[in-house]
């Protein structure tokens, strides 16, 4: 007991110490803090803003790397009322959590007004919660269908087709394999997402408060089952995430593989596996346009701050057109303001640009709840593995523990 008593007079001191030491005025003048996971420019692009704002000064904090460890930062320091958090970049599934705790700002007005031109619909919408506007889109991402040329001519367009042509491969002696995200995690609940919304399904309702896991739900489980107990599934795609495909795809076990964007680049350090690499729309469930689930970063700004005007300020400075274009070139992350793909400039780094800006015109949110964090636990324990899914059963069980996890009470810890 002593020792508890111990530890939680030091976690108040570290929230009273993070709380002063985070003041946003001082000799320099109002300071914006910005708390942003580890982006290996983004220092020039906060040099850049700083450059050109009026009466205040921008710093960037660094997050952990891993996303749990970000999350659980910035709600411990939000739940504290912690003034020294002003602008937030968060995960695009933490919107409703935040908004509905009172944590973070609504954008209004010519703040909102400035954060809605341009952008594209579908990473606007993870900004948004109960029909209001919570952040600021900064960058997006999507899967794509990346394959061998030297294998196969003509991309697949289906999860069927891409099955077939796989086992094909496989009957005449050649890398027929399909790499996949289908590790008990957060990667494997995106897959999930995907093929639901593709199929035209809901695995809860508009406003988050009801699990659904609808008939084209259980047309999703079934093609995850199909997928994973066909003869095309990695044997250890129980175990991968993505970079865990990505090896696999480069070291010359597969001919296709479905992942973010970061691949192209990696593969680029091995020129003979790179000239054959290429890409195509993700894979969909009966023949229309696959709706992918998107991930990315939104801008927040903490409820909490001293500097309201100047934060709203920083954000629209650091997620300008300029700026996500010297993201995207330099760190990877594909932008969110569509105009940016037109960029000349932008060819070289993302000659899959295309493909990308059609698939966001596409795709799909995940699950808009501020238990998402239980949500993405539960589909993600209930799949693994995904050989084991019975599509009827597990759809049951699905909507039973969803349903449970949306009535539990207040933000998780």
């Amino acid at each position: 007991m002593r020792r508890h008593r111990l530890v939680a007079a030091g976690s108040v001191a570290l929230v009273a110490a993070s709380v002063l030491a985070g003041c946003g005025s001082g000799e320099d003048g109002t300071v914006v803090n910005v708390y942003k996971y580890p982006q290996e420019n983004f220092q020039k692009i906060v040099d850049g803003c700083n450059e050109r704002a009026d009466g205040y000064r921008i710093v960037y904090h660094k997050l952990p790397r891993e996303a749990d460890a970000q999350r659980e930062q910035m709600v411990r320091r939000l739940a504290a009322g912690d003034t020294g958090m002003d602008v937030l970049g968060l995960d695009v599934t933490w919107t409703a959590e935040l908004a509905e705790a009172g944590w973070i700002k609504e954008f209004t007005g010519q703040d909102k007004a400035r954060v809605e031109s341009g952008t594209l619909s579908t990473p606007l919408e993870t900004a948004r919660y109960q029909g209001r506007l919570y952040g600021a889109p900064d960058n997006t991402n999507v899967q794509l269908l990346w394959y061998r040329s030297d294998l196969v001519d003509t991309p697949p367009k289906t999860w069927d087709e891409m099955i077939s042509q796989g086992a094909r491969l496989k009957a005449e002696g050649k890398p027929g394999l399909v790499e996949a995200q289908g590790k008990q995690y957060e990667g494997l609940v995106v897959l999930f997402n995907t093929l639901v919304n593709s199929a035209g399904g809901e695995v809860l309702n508009d406003d988050g408060t009801e699990a659904v896991v609808d008939d084209k739900a259980v047309q999703a489980l079934e093609v995850l089952k199909r997928f994973a107990t066909s003869e095309v599934v990695d044997p250890s795609f129980a175990n991968f995430a993505e970079d865990e495909a990505r090896l696999a795809m480069e070291n010359g076990h597969a001919a296709f593989m479905l992942n973010w964007p970061f691949v192209y680049a990696a593969a680029q350090k091995k020129p003979d596996f790179a000239k054959n690499f290429k890409w195509a729309p993700y894979p969909s469930v009966d023949g229309g346009p696959a709706k992918v689930t998107v991930g990315g970063v939104n801008y927040a700004v903490s409820s909490y701050t001293r500097h309201s005007a100047e934060s709203f300020d920083a954000v629209a400075c650091l997620r300008s057109a300029e700026n996500q274009k010297f993201a995207a070139i330099n760190d990877g992350v594909p932008p969110t303001i569509e105009s940016v793909y037109e960029d000349p400039e932008m060819a070289e780094p993302y000659p899959m640009k295309e493909a990308i800006l059609e698939t966001l015109k596409n795709a799909s949110v995940r699950p808009r709840t501020p238990a998402y964090q239980n949500v993405s636990t539960v589909i993600s324990t209930i799949l693994s593995p995904p050989g084991s899914i019975e599509p009827r059963a597990t759809a049951d069980r699905l909507r039973e523990e969803l349903q449970a996890a949306l009535d539990s009470k207040g933000v998780l810890p």
